[in-house]
């Protein structure tokens, strides 16, 4: 996952907007120098991460946020507040299929209203899951070098860019632009390696706001009131998937080879479907402090896991593939590689 979440994960990507691409040619800034600075020092660096952590999680925001990847674009509307110790959001797809987020700190409804189905989740506010701009951690400075990249316009307000170059072959660069006057991320783009064919690597994938308004006056009651009127859901088929924190280990399973610059940040058991249909799902999530890979197992079943594949949209790439008596699933916005380091990397060590 790029270093801001797309604005409705459920539905990436939406389908292709000539009009939101019309206007993204005048409103996203080009991609900036091709030869950045060198890095910054430790302590500048750390100072700029931590300052967008901040703002990622205590700014009242709203606006436009538009998704690139692979041809098609989707967008979404955001907001974000900030009340104390109390964070709501509310995400809504202009386009594709209909689809709300609301968020209460930990407690999120996904609505799809053409279909009438609900999801009622808690989560736990992890850069993983969140609906809004990721904040990212300062251990990333060990995997990626920090470098600034001048500066550039996004939505109407001045931002500095900075570029993420890793140090290995295993994850991609990021390029930043970063409001200068709040430190709220603006722009996120995830760039591939270079193919030949070109004298630039390819841009796989760009999150960003078409206009954004930074220190609203937060509308904390309007998403507290859709959140009530989101409980009374009549009609609809309301999934409540069961989650529970627990251990690889604990589950038979285990990483004796980490994938090399990745911690394990979360490890749940889920479980989702109606009844007859409620098979364990253990979900183990990894980072770098920049991106995410998920690492998913469940019991193989002939039925529904067919055809093993290796697929790619954008930046986000997919590995599933039997092993035994399971299927794994592999997601994250890595390359090939990795995932397939993370596939040989788990071993079952009880049946």
């Amino acid at each position: 996952m790029s270093a801001m979440s797309r604005p409705c994960p459920a539905a990436k990507p939406g389908r292709a907007l000539l009009p939101v691409l019309a206007l993204l040619a005048g409103l996203l800034p080009p991609v900036a120098n091709a030869a950045p600075e060198p890095p910054l020092a430790a302590a500048d660096a750390r100072s700029w991460l931590t300052r967008m952590r901040s703002a990622a999680t205590t700014a009242n925001y709203q606006g436009t946020m538009v998704f690139s990847s692979g041809g098609t674009m989707s967008s979404s509307r955001v907001g974000h507040y900030a009340v104390g110790d109390q964070t709501f959001e509310h995400v809504e797809a202009l386009d594709g299929r209909q689809q709300r987020i609301l968020r209460h700190n930990d407690a999120v409804h996904t609505l799809w209203p053409q279909t009438r189905v609900a999801v009622i989740e808690k989560r736990e506010t992890r850069a993983a899951w969140s609906t809004t701009p990721q904040r990212i951690d300062l251990q990333a400075l060990d995997q990626y070098e920090f470098k600034p990249d001048g500066a550039a316009r996004v939505a109407g307000r001045t931002a500095a860019v900075f570029v993420l170059q890793p140090r290995d072959q295993l994850r991609y660069t990021q390029r930043l632009w970063v409001d200068e006057a709040t430190g709220l991320m603006l722009r996120a783009d995830v760039i591939g390696f270079p193919d030949g064919a070109t004298a630039s690597p390819p841009v796989l994938e760009s999150t960003a706001f078409s206009e954004v308004a930074i220190g609203v006056k937060p509308r904390a009651d309007e998403v507290m009131q859709e959140l009530r009127n989101a409980r009374s859901l009549e009609g609809w088929r309301v999934l409540r998937p069961e989650q529970q924190h627990t251990e690889l280990e604990a589950e038979g399973w285990a990483l004796p080879r980490p994938v090399a610059g990745f911690q394990l940040a979360a490890c749940v058991r889920r479980v989702m479907g109606a009844a007859g249909d409620r098979l364990p799902v253990l979900q183990a999530v990894f980072t770098d402090g920049l991106t995410h890979v998920s690492l998913f197992i469940e019991p193989y079943e002939a039925k529904r896991h067919r055809t093993e594949l290796r697929a790619r949209l954008g930046a986000t790439g997919t590995l599933m593939q039997r092993r035994g008596e399971h299927w794994m699933t592999v997601v994250g916005d890595v390359p090939e590689a990795t995932l397939k380091r993370f596939a040989e990397a788990v071993e079952r060590r009880r049946p």
